[in-house]
């Protein structure tokens, strides 16, 4: 069965998952994490209806509260927000700068070619098929994910495996697995469709993030145990 057209994913509904507060995994006067549930937007989205998100969930709590960057709507996990412009500006330069290191878990489609590897494919939008990105040798600009194998289980012959993202491509993790031959469970936009319809969600969760706190210079490292 083929996957859905992206110009199909794009016309489903919004639904967000309901409302029962955001959820923080760390607070203190400069910054929070918060968890990201899937099917969740960021930021509020183009068009009408998209108006909920996670920064206006999180605002009506914490209301000087800044995000300092994005998780795709349906890859849930970690994000950090910062309490004001200056923080959230010096945060971002630690994001520019490789100076934040990020972890994901996915569940993918077979087990990869060997233990741990990196994968290193140029990454640009596949405009004719937007929001799809795709592999661009010529034009792309480098994308770099390693991985590591956690487990594989040969009756499903799906694998576990912690990502760790050295760029921030748009849909990076999604398309390098896919280019590797192992997609990730539940991905509508880039997997297959029997792959999709078997589970209710994107098997892909940010869990953990190390950086050096803006205001004691510390390190910290905010771990976020997945829902799969």
């Amino acid at each position: 069965m083929p996957s859905p057209q992206p110009s199909e994913l794009a016309a489903l509904p919004y639904a967000p998952p309901p409302d029962r507060g955001p959820e923080i995994a760390y607070l203190d006067a400069s910054l929070l994490l918060v968890n990201k549930p899937a099917g969740l937007l960021a930021v509020p989205g183009r068009g009408d209806g998209k108006d909920d998100c996670l920064l206006r969930r999180v605002q009506a709590i914490v209301a000087d509260a800044l995000l300092v960057h994005r998780l795709d709507l349906h890859t849930s996990g970690l994000l950090l927000l910062a309490r004001g412009r200056e923080v959230q500006r010096r945060l971002a330069g630690d994001f520019a700068a490789r100076r934040v290191h990020k972890r994901y878990l996915a569940v993918v489609a077979g087990r990869p070619p060997a233990d741990r590897g990196t994968i290193d494919l140029p990454l640009a939008a596949d405009w004719p098929q937007r929001p799809r990105q795709k592999v661009d040798r010529l034009a792309g600009k480098r994308s770099l994910t390693r991985y590591l194998l956690l487990g594989h289980d040969p009756a499903s012959n799906r694998s576990r495996l912690a990502l760790f993202p050295e760029t921030g491509r748009t849909h990076q993790l999604r398309v390098h697995l896919q280019a590797l031959g192992h997609a990730i469970i539940g991905d509508r936009l880039y997997g297959d469709a029997s792959s999709a319809s078997a589970v209710d969600r994107l098997l892909l969760h940010a869990d953990q993030l190390r950086f050096i706190h803006p205001a004691s210079g510390r390190p910290l490292c905010i771990d976020s145990p997945a829902p799969f």
